[in-house]
C-alpha cells in the first residue's frame, strides 16, 4: 500500500472514531455526571498518553516545549477551549443531543475561515462570503421555525475552532501539546474528583456497575487512538486534501443519531442541515478550485 493510500485509510479510521465509535462509548457512560466523565478522560488519558510520549520519542520535544513560556502560554488558553469543547461534547451525548453535535462540526470549517478572518485578518473568497452567509441563514431559519438557536452546535463549533487557531498559533505536535493540555488539567482533575468523592461519592468503582467503571478506563484511549491515526494521515497526506475528510465524523454522527438513538428529526431541522451542506458543498468546491490552482501554479 503506497503512503498516501494509507494516509488516507488513517484519516477514514480517524473520522470514523470521532463520529461513530465516539458518541456510542459515551452513551455507555451517560449515566455519571458530564462533568466527572470529563475528569476520568483527563486522569486516563494522563496515564495513556505517557507511555506513547515515550515510545514515540516525543519527550525530548516535550521538555523543550515547557521550557517555552510563550508556547505554555498558548497551550493553557487552548486548554481551556479544549476541555469545554470535551464538556460539551459529552453532554450533548449524554442529553440525546447527537444530532445537534453533529451539526456543530459541519459548521465548524465555516466558523474556522471566519475566525481567520476576524482574528487573523485573512482574505475571504466570494465562495466563502456565501457559505457563510447561507450558515447564518440556516441558523436564521432554525430560531424563527423552531424557536431556538442551535447554541449546542454553535458553542462546540466555535470552542473547536479557538481551540484549532490556538494550536496553529504555537506549532507543537499533537501528542506533545495534548500532554501538557492534560498536564494543566491534571491538578484540577485531582481536587474534583477528591471533592466529589467526599461530598457525593464517585461512580468509578463505588458504581455498582462494573462495566461503567471499566469503560471510564477507557476514556484515555478513545482520547489517544483517533488522534494518532490523525497525525498518521497528517504525515502522509496534504492538509487541504485531509480536510475534505472531516466530513466523514459528523455524517456518521448524524446517522447514528437518526438510526440507532432515534433522536428527533423534524422537517424544519431538514432544513437547516440541508442549508449548512450546501453552504459546505460550495466551501469545499472552492477549496478545491483553490488547492487546483495553486498546483497549476506552481
Amino acid at each position: 500500500m503506497s503512503e498516501i493510500r494509507l494516509g488516507q485509510l488513517y484519516a477514514v479510521l480517524a473520522f470514523l472514531f470521532w463520529g461513530g465509535i465516539s458518541p456510542i462509548y459515551f452513551k455507555q457512560v451517560s449515566t455519571v455526571d458530564s462533568f466527572e466523565v470529563l475528569i476520568y478522560r483527563v486522569l486516563f488519558s494522563f496515564l495513556t498518553l505517557l507511555p506513547f510520549l515515550f515510545l514515540k520519542k516525543e519527550f525530548q520535544s516535550f521538555i523543550l516545549t515547557i521550557k517555552d513560556m510563550r508556547k505554555v502560554k498558548y497551550l493553557f488558553f487552548s486548554t481551556i477551549f479544549a476541555s469545554t469543547n470535551w464538556l460539551i461534547f459529552i453532554w450533548a451525548i449524554s442529553n440525546n443531543q447527537i444530532m445537534e453535535a453533529s451539526l456543530g462540526y459541519y459548521i465548524n470549517p465555516l466558523v474556522n475561515v471566519f475566525l481567520g478572518y476576524l482574528i487573523f485578518n485573512e482574505r475571504m473568497t466570494k465562495n466563502q462570503y456565501i457559505a457563510i452567509f447561507i450558515a447564518v441563514l440556516a441558523i436564521l431559519y432554525q430560531f424563527f421555525a423552531i424557536g431556538s438557536i442551535p447554541i449546542i452546535s454553535l458553542a462546540l463549533a466555535f470552542s473547536f475552532g479557538l481551540y484549532g487557531m490556538l494550536r496553529k498559533k504555537v506549532n507543537v505536535g499533537s501528542i506533545v501539546g495534548l500532554f501538557i493540555e492534560i498536564i494543566i488539567l491534571f491538578p484540577f482533575a485531582l481536587i474534583y474528583i477528591y471533592y466529589v468523592y467526599k461530598t457525593q461519592g464517585i461512580a468509578f468503582l463505588q458504581n455498582s456497575d462494573n462495566y461503567v467503571s471499566f469503560m471510564l478506563v477507557l476514556s484515555g484511549l478513545i482520547t489517544v487512538i483517533p488522534l494518532l491515526l490523525f497525525n498518521g494521515a497528517a504525515r502522509r497526506m496534504k492538509l487541504t486534501t485531509l480536510g475534505f475528510f472531516q466530513y466523514i465524523g459528523p455524517s456518521v454522527a448524524f446517522f447514528i443519531a437518526l438510526y440507532i438513538y432515534n433522536e428527533e428529526f423534524s422537517f424544519d431541522k431538514l432544513v437547516t442541515f440541508v442549508l449548512i451542506w450546501i453552504a459546505l458543498v460550495i466551501f469545499s468546491l472552492d477549496s478545491f478550485i483553490k488547492n487546483k490552482n495553486n498546483k497549476i501554479k506552481s
